[in-house]
């Protein structure tokens, strides 16, 4: 290749004096000797942190030019635009895009485990999600942490070189009162090779170097066990701990980071995972973004939704709701697997040291730190020394002088000048040059009996400190004991607890489960409040529970399967389908109380005033739905009920006319009952009633007079022991002061035919002229208030018309046996 000293514009012929000189060089040896030069300078000056300090040159140059500008952590925040310009124009020979954004990372409490920078204002979010607003809008001040770095550096602990120009001096590394390399971390790609170094615990990282510098010849297994692993500032989980070991042996290794998350009932109607920690350096967003793919893909199966919650005073929330059906576990099993709620990171822990770059393990990375705090705390005491001693020396002369200030006094007045000032004084005491100025410099209002005084007091303490100084550069182990003292102080101060969560085995910590809920047998339970759950199991408990419970009045079950669909009967005379896995289960410990339901209008969507009246299965071969109205319809409905319609009409109403009862018939031989507000209790066999098809009318079922309604209808089996209830008060009002109640047992009352009157179920007292409540079942009963409190019901009076007893709750449901 050849290459002109010399050009010339096209176009233009040379000069007389114009001298063509060519240099050949091998384009072999040029390539070599310009990459070398980029790859030394890429390598040294740019991606690669220093052993020491842990330090990338420019993190190191934005904490010494914060320092020089005085920006502490107790002073106000300056623009970070301000402190990027002074880093670029006197130590960073770099464009301001780089120093900013090493300036946003050490500020940002998500990358590293001890911040060193603190910013005012938008510095960024997890997985950069949200990127820092520009330069010019934020603000920012050293972190308490920074001073950590740079304290003493004014007391020539560490070498500095010259700037890019020569103009400034810069340190070649920061004393660092603490390992920084290892409790930040570092990532760099430099030219032929690459450091990503994980965040630690302060508190270990120091328990680890402290146990070195008492013991030089520690084994790495004892190191170890003071550092088990990183602690990632997102916390989190680390899976599988071979990799973190074979990284602390030979510098490389790699570890599973994995998502903290917890099964929660994010809904009424749903449970969901809640993720409160994400893998090191992974944003919600990108988790968010990659399930959404997944599951329009048709690859990820039980995500309903995904909502992120995040904000500054609950920190990370990323709730996922998990699909009916579907087990949470399942699904979070999968989310590991497929979603970055599961990373790998690579440990490579490459540093320079003394200029060369080195694959370090976690022994050699705390011996160097440790040689370096040795020899940084060595040149603070050397310098410290040196400064008593020069002082000491300043003391001294003065004294010498303050003996005889008259002699002083009567030499500097004599003298021609201020050099025979002090010639004459230094020949006469014996004083050195700089004592001799020292004195002359001294204004006489010091030199007073009481300064006298405070001098020698001055000079003994120098001594003293001068003597500690000289004892901890002479003895090695005083050197180690203060270097061991000042990491106590610094962990103590500034440690916080582990965040990362270490866990031994690789495999996920989640029940090895289907992804989908099996369609188990269960039954499903409304509550007179309201109340809708389903419990394990399709039967129902042989034995009356010995301790009541709040919403334990069971006014309708019945028998389903997890997957299956259940009808739901209100009182305008609507089917509605219902979804059993959409009703939160109960828990097995008390499957007759539904307290851990949920309300109605949560799962079915009713019109002002609607009600749900009964529950019922959807099976064509039962003997059907009987249905009992306000007006005293009754209806049977032939068992028709359509798969792909999610709303049937089971009754044509008559206006004003609803639905007060709702029974499937379990095996037709059952008999219908109807009580009415004036206290006839009509009774006769269900097979009375033609089935009829599910828009007919019904057709009349008890015979009322005037303007008499019917309270209760319902179905009850002839051979079982059934009970009745009713109770009486004033019209229209359930007072307790005015009600009083009645429970007689079922048999006492007769048979009649279909549309007649029935018999006296109740009979008035004074004060009362209606039934305010009623309810025939099988027994024994239980009643609840309308909060759904439990209360205890009367003995049982055989006689059909007596009179009530007094209440001392105020019965506002009742219901047999779940």
């Amino acid at each position: 290749m050849a290459r002109r000293s010399k050009t010339r514009t096209a176009g233009t012929e040379p000069g007389e004096d114009f001298e063509e000189r060519i240099l050949d060089i091998d384009v072999v040896d040029e390539m070599q000797s310009s990459y070398l030069e980029y790859a030394y300078s890429v390598i040294y000056s740019r991606a690669l942190p220093d052993a020491r300090d842990g330090m990338k040159p420019v993190q190191r140059r934005i904490l010494y030019q914060m320092h020089e500008m005085g920006l502490r952590p107790e002073r106000s925040y300056v623009k970070c635009a301000r402190v990027v310009g002074e880093v670029m124009g006197k130590l960073h020979p770099h464009g301001d895009t780089a120093i900013y954004d090493a300036l946003v990372r050490m500020a940002q409490s998500f990358s590293m485990r001890l911040p060193l920078v603190d910013g005012h204002g938008n510095f960024g979010s997890l997985g950069n999600d949200d990127p820092p607003a520009a330069m010019r809008y934020t603000e920012c001040r050293a972190a308490p942490a920074a001073g950590l770095m740079v304290d003493t550096i004014d007391e020539e602990t560490v070498d500095f070189a010259p700037n890019y120009d020569g103009s400034e001096e810069e340190p070649s590394t920061l004393p660092a009162a603490y390992p920084n390399l290892l409790v930040n971390g570092a990532s760099g790609i430099a030219v032929g090779m690459a450091t990503n170094m994980p965040p630690h615990n302060l508190t270990e990282v120091i328990a680890a170097a402290r146990h070195l510098i008492k013991h030089p010849n520690a084994d790495l297994e004892t190191l170890m066990g003071l550092v088990p692993g990183p602690d990632l500032p997102t916390g989190g989980r680390i899976v599988g701990l071979e990799g973190i070991k074979d990284a602390y042996r030979t510098g490389r290794g790699t570890f599973k980071m994995r998502a903290t998350a917890t099964v929660e009932q994010v809904t009424a109607r749903r449970k969901g995972l809640v993720v409160t920690q994400l893998p090191f350096a992974v944003g919600p967003e990108k988790v968010i973004s990659k399930i959404k793919d997944l599951v329009n893909s048709k690859k990820l199966q039980g995500i309903a939704d995904v909502k992120d919650l995040t904000d500054r005073e609950h920190g990370l929330r990323l709730v996922i709701e998990i699909k009916n059906g579907f087990n949470p576990e399942a699904v979070l099993g999968q989310l590991y697997k497929l979603t970055p709620m599961e990373e790998s990171f690579g440990i490579n822990n490459v540093a320079l040291v003394d200029g060369q770059p080195l694959t370090l393990g976690l022994r050699e990375l705390l011996e160097v730190y440790v040689d370096h705090r040795f020899n940084v705390v060595r040149r603070r005491s050397e310098f410290r020394r040196g400064k008593r001693r020069d002082r000491l020396h300043l003391v001294e002369g003065l004294l010498v002088a303050l003996v005889d200030i008259d002699e002083v006094i009567r030499i500097i007045r004599s003298s021609e000048n201020s050099a025979e000032a002090k010639s004459s004084l230094m020949s006469r005491f014996e004083l050195s040059d700089i004592q001799t100025q020292y004195i002359l410099d001294t204004p006489l209002r010091r030199l007073t009996k009481f300064d006298r005084i405070e001098l020698e007091d001055e000079r003994t303490r120098l001594r003293a400190e001068i003597e500690e100084l000289t004892r901890i550069l002479e003895s090695d182990a005083e050197l180690r004991k203060i270097v061991s003292s000042e990491l106590s102080a610094v962990a103590k101060k500034y440690g916080t607890p582990r965040r990362t969560e270490l866990l031994d085995s690789a495999e996920a910590p989640v029940v090895a489960v289907p992804l989908e809920v099996s369609d188990d047998p269960c039954r499903v339970l409304l509550s007179s409040t309201g109340l809708l759950a389903r419990t394990t199991g399709a039967e129902p408990e042989s034995a009356e529970p010995a301790k009541r419970h709040k919403h334990d009045v069971i006014v309708s079950a019945v028998p389903a399967t997890t997957r299956g669909e259940i009808g739901a009967v209100t009182s305008e005379g609507r089917l509605l389908r219902l979804n059993v896995v959409d009703l939160p289960q109960l828990p097995e410990s008390a499957p007759s109380s539904l307290a851990g339901g949920a309300q109605v209008s949560e799962f079915l969507s009713l019109h002002d005033g609607e009600q749900l009246v009964c529950l019922m299965t959807l099976d064509e071969s039962s003997p059907g739905l009987a249905l009992g109205t306000e007006q005293g319809v009754v209806k049977r409905v032939v068992p028709d009920y359509p798969a792909h319609r999610e709303e049937l009409e089971v009754i044509t109403l008559k206006d004003g006319d609803r639905i007060v009862g709702a029974v499937e018939l379990r095996t037709g031989e059952e008999d219908l009952v109807f009580i009415t507000d004036e206290a006839q209790l009509l009774r006769y066999a269900a097979s009375q009633v033609r089935p009829q098809g599910r828009p007919a009318g019904g057709v009349a079922g008890i015979k009322l007079t005037g303007e008499a309604k019917v309270l209760f209808f319902g179905a009850v089996d002839p051979g079982a022991d059934a009970m009745v209830f009713t109770a009486a008060g004033a019209e229209g009002t359930l007072d307790d002061s005015a009600t009083t109640a009645k429970l007689t047992p079922f048999d006492q009352y007769p048979r009649k035919g279909r549309a007649t009157g029935g018999v006296r179920c109740q009979r008035f007292l004074r004060g009362e002229n209606r039934l305010v409540l009623a309810w025939a079942g099988a027994a024994p009963p239980r009643a609840a208030t309308k909060s759904g409190a439990p209360v205890d019901l009367p003995e049982a009076d055989p006689r059909r018309d007596g009179s009530g007893v007094p209440l001392k709750k105020q019965v506002a449901a009742l219901a047999g046996p779940a």
